[in-house]
């Protein structure tokens, strides 16, 4: 009987086996395609209707034969648009059966909408062959995308993750292309029209959304594992379009030392004869875990060690361990349903920065996650209209839209936070055992606990089901008396007005609970009341939450932050970033103060880490977001930005050195970026010359300079450098570039600029994956917000009809377009627009859109007037406006126990709402199969 809590195929038919063909390739036109499935079914019972999944496809006739049926053809072929379903309905009655197969004709298209069997258009490197198809400039590459309910685009199938079975794939293609699959090639025989027939091994059981073809023009470099499996080394290769494949070798140099990493760590060998990685020119995501063949945005696994920004190396690193991750944790064993995927994206997340780690110790990811993952979970999980890691889903068509920051990043911290309870080891033993009792198969997260209480001999289930199936997160006020403290937990909110009934939750929570500066461990013990008072403490010296471990905020009183801050020496990054960003957040939240944090992070001159810096600029780029229709403010903070930076940035200079710590040139990125958006006359001097000079020079810039020259340039250079730089985007053939370009675009300055900016983003020159990049800018720039929601008003009917095909796509634009506004006024407006309109499969995001407003709105509001006190009474008010120059023209030179600090007061805890700064970072570095 099938599950009443979701929305599923009847369970009377079972799927064994899927035999598809697909042929008749039309590479050019309609690009329309011609398939035959046969799928082996389990008949549990008599029936005369079977149903399945099928989208955009046409099913020209369906046959019941095999075992003891006797053959009969589908008198009707009935299609239910709204659920994406086909019924086959047979005059005579099917008795049940072991054997019967299940025969469709059927054809559909080779769609452009980044999902099922698609196409994606590039410009090729050298010169393609022949038979590669070609509209005007672009070529073609045909590739699938069937995460989370997308194969029912490609074939008439049962759609469901743990309908799980094996498949037999052979294609058609010309002779002069290449096919890949999850398996590796089995024959090759000759088709119609001199073309010839590709078929493959039979994969694994496995879901529908793991599987996975792709042709075209393809290269590639191989490396093989240096374990044995099954008595041979395996190949791993990066497969690219014609003329990129030494771009993959990065990637490559990474997936075959993860491939035995994750085989060891998990005690479970690869299984699979093959691993492919195949970078894809039009991508939704930014990965995609396809059994034996992980496709990926070109920026996710390419990487030009002469022209990329370094700071690619890290994103390319982590994506290929994410995706290679759920190899086993995804694959090999699948959630049972989508309500459970936090157990595919959490846990590949946490393991792929474990193996980034183990790869690379020198780009101190863990500290990186800090700043990152864990700030980006907590903004999210702040507002109201965030969700429970293991959210309810009763229809699979909903799930787009928990491929977001909890699925990933609150899983990933949560399971950061217990691995380091049990210990990484115990941990991964659990897991172990977690992957070996259901490998082929489907687990709940309730399996998962019970291996890891039963590797670790504690409840987990008990002490973790809060993190998982409650909404939110809390914040831990601190209490001082003399030689004891005070903890009580509540749900933090950024708005600040936890309601009683929104504020049940009783959280486990590991206090780490740090008394020696010098000791790196610390105390193992747990808050499990609203409650508790913790004696003997010594007051020198004292830090919750030690390294940032624990998933939740601390709000310290503010003459201990005063402490800690004078402190820092004895601190880790982790805890730094930690104190930074709780003040940011308690400061919007109204349980601190933003004059408290600007006191508290003043002193960090001298910092010398890039994380670290990371995470003040962060803050400091979302306060001067909030109050940017405030002059006086906007310039004092600009100011306060420019005293905090200018040593640091003049000190790091410009010239990157060959030995360098890989951080230290991502840092002089960061520094270098900041200080010319503050005002800095010397570094806005020299990016203009630099951006200048680069138009006449490849080598003028570094090529993780680029976005902060190119960012300078845009503010400062008016219409001549948006003009300049605009054109480039056509021609740049850098990997990242076009994705820099449309970053640094949106610094213009004026409303023409960017309304021009966004006819050019919708035009034809910007792939829809890229849609969003070049609005993100833009609305994290305060001179050009209005004009974003202005154009999506004015324009919304073409941009649905752009992004709507793929809700992936609409629903990441306007979340990230629309939620830098902090008035009320514009939160009404956004409201009231999308109240009359279709808003399935980005409904969620619209609520949490004005929820961050609201938010946003109540903060500005509050703070105002006490920020241009304390930026007047600390001097921060000296106007440092520079004229805008143009391109040639350019210069020279629930509350807390005690009561919120004064204006003037040394601290307190900092920002849950989105930063423009980090909004500016590419999302799928972070959640590479959604982003």
């Amino acid at each position: 009987m099938a599950a009443i809590d979701r929305d599923v195929l009847p369970d009377t038919v079972k799927p064994i086996n899927y035999d598809l063909s697909l042929y008749d390739l039309e590479l050019g036109g309609a690009f329309t395609f011609q398939g035959t499935v046969k799928i082996q079914i389990n008949i549990k019972s008599p029936i005369k209707q079977i149903l399945l999944n099928a989208y955009q496809l046409k099913v020209n006739s369906a046959e019941i034969k095999g075992g003891s049926i006797e053959s009969q053809k589908a008198h009707e072929i009935l299609y239910i648009e709204q659920s994406q379903r086909v019924s086959l309905e047979f005059a005579e009655g099917i008795p049940a059966s072991d054997g019967a197969i299940l025969e469709l004709q059927y054809s559909g298209v080779m769609n452009n909408d980044m999902a099922g069997f698609y196409r994606s258009k590039y410009k090729p490197a050298v010169s393609p062959a022949v038979s590669v198809p070609k509209v005007g400039d672009f070529h073609f590459m045909f590739s699938t995308q069937f995460e989370s309910c997308d194969a029912r685009r490609a074939f008439p199938c049962f759609d469901e993750p743990n309908l799980k079975a094996s498949f037999d794939v052979s294609i058609e293609i010309p002779e002069d292309q290449i096919a890949l699959s999850n398996m590796p090639e089995k024959t090759v025989g000759p088709g119609k029209d001199g073309r010839k027939v590709v078929s493959f091994e039979r994969t694994p059981i496995m879901s529908t959304y793991l599987l996975a073809w792709a042709f075209g023009d393809f290269e590639y470099v191989e490396d093989f594992t240096k374990r044995k499996y099954n008595g041979k080394q395996l190949p791993v290769r990066v497969y690219t379009t014609r003329g990129l494949k030494e771009q993959g070798r990065f990637a490559l140099e990474n997936a075959h030392q993860v491939v035995d990493y994750f085989s060891e760590i998990f005690h479970i060998d690869y299984p699979l004869p093959k691993a492919d990685l195949l970078a894809v020119h039009e991508f939704s995501h930014g990965a995609m875990e396809n059994w034996g063949l992980v496709t990926y945005r070109t920026t996710a696994v390419l990487f030009d060690e002469k022209h990329s920004d370094t700071k690619y190396k890290v994103r390319v690193a982590y994506v290929v361990a994410h995706e290679l991750a759920h190899q086993w944790f995804g694959n090999l064993v699948t959630m049972d349903w989508w309500s459970e995927l936090w157990l595919n994206e959490g846990f590949a997340t946490w393991v792929g920065w474990l193996a980034v780690d183990h790869l690379h110790p020198d780009y101190m990811v863990w500290t990186q996650f800090v700043t990152e993952a864990v700030q980006t979970a907590q903004q999210l999980d702040s507002l109201r209209a965030s969700h429970p890691i293991e959210v309810p889903v009763k229809d699979a068509l909903e799930i787009d839209q928990i491929f977001d920051a909890i699925s990933y990043l609150k899983g990933s911290s949560v399971i950061r936070m217990l691995s380091n309870h049990l210990s990484v080891e115990t941990f991964l033993s659990g897991v172990s055992d977690y992957l070996k009792a259901h490998a082929y198969g489907n687990a709940t997260t309730n399996d998962l606990w019970a291996a890891l209480s039963k590797a670790s001999g504690k409840d987990v289930n008990t002490f973790m089901d809060p993190w998982i199936r409650k909404i939110g997160f809390p914040v831990l006020t601190v209490a001082e008396e003399p030689g004891q403290i005070g903890v009580r937990q509540s749900r933090f909110l950024t708005t600040g007005d936890v309601k009683p009934e929104e504020d049940e939750t009783r959280w486990w929570i590991p206090l780490g609970l740090k008394t020696d500066p010098q000791d790196r461990g610390a105390s193992p013990r747990a808050l499990t009341e609203k409650q508790e008072t913790l004696r003997d403490i010594d007051e020198t010296f004292y830090k919750l939450n030690s390294d940032q471990n624990g998933f939740y905020r601390t709000n310290y009183p503010p003459e201990r932050l005063a402490k800690l801050g004078a402190s820092r020496d004895k601190l880790s990054n982790e805890d730094k970033i930690g104190l930074v960003a709780d003040a940011a957040a308690l400061a919007v939240s109204g349980e601190a103060t933003t004059a408290g944090l600007l006191t508290f992070v003043e002193n960090f001159k001298d910092e010398t880490s890039y994380a670290v810096w990371s995470q003040l600029i962060a803050s400091l780029t979302k306060i001067r977001s909030i109050f940017a229709e405030n002059e006086k403010i906007s310039e004092g903070l600009k100011t306060f930005t420019l005293r905090l930076v200018e040593a640091a940035t003049e000190k790091i200079g410009w010239e990157f050195k060959p030995d360098e710590d890989f951080l230290v040139g991502q840092l002089r990125a960061l520094l270098i970026g900041t200080a010319g958006l503050a005002g800095h006359q010397a570094t806005i001097t020299e990016a203009q010359r630099r951006f200048q000079a680069s138009f006449s020079s490849s080598t003028a810039i570094h090529p993780s300079l680029r976005l902060p020259i190119y960012r300078i340039a845009i503010t400062h250079g008016g219409a001549e450098a948006y003009t300049l730089l605009k054109t480039s985007y056509t021609h740049t053939t850098s990997i990242d570039g076009k994705e820099i370009i449309l970053q640094s675009l949106g610094r213009v300055q004026s409303p023409s600029l960017a309304h021009d900016f966004l006819n050019f983003q919708f035009g034809a020159h910007v792939a829809v994956q890229d849609a969003h990049t070049g609005s993100v800018a833009l609305a994290a720039n305060p001179a050009t917000r209005d004009e974003v929601w202005e154009y999506v008003k004015t324009h919304w009917e073409a941009i649905y009809a752009k992004l709507g095909a793929n809700m992936v796509v609409l629903d990441r634009y306007v979340k990230s377009s629309l939620s830098g506004f902090a008035r009320r006024e514009k939160e009404e407006d956004i409201r009231l627009f999308f109240e009359g309109r279709d808003t399935k499969g980005f409904d969620r995001g619209v609520v949490q859109v004005c929820d961050t407003v609201r938010g946003n709105a109540g903060y500005r509001e509050r703070d105002e007037r006490l920020v241009e006190e304390w930026l007047g009474a600390h001097g921060a008010q000296i106007s440092l406006h520079v004229p805008t120059p143009t391109f040639l023209d350019t210069p020279q030179r629930s509350k807390p126990t005690h009561p919120p600090p004064s204006p003037h007061a040394t601290l307190t805890p900092s920002s849950a709402i989105p930063s423009p700064q980090r909004y500016l970072e590419p999302t799928s570095a972070l959640l590479p199969c959604a982003f």
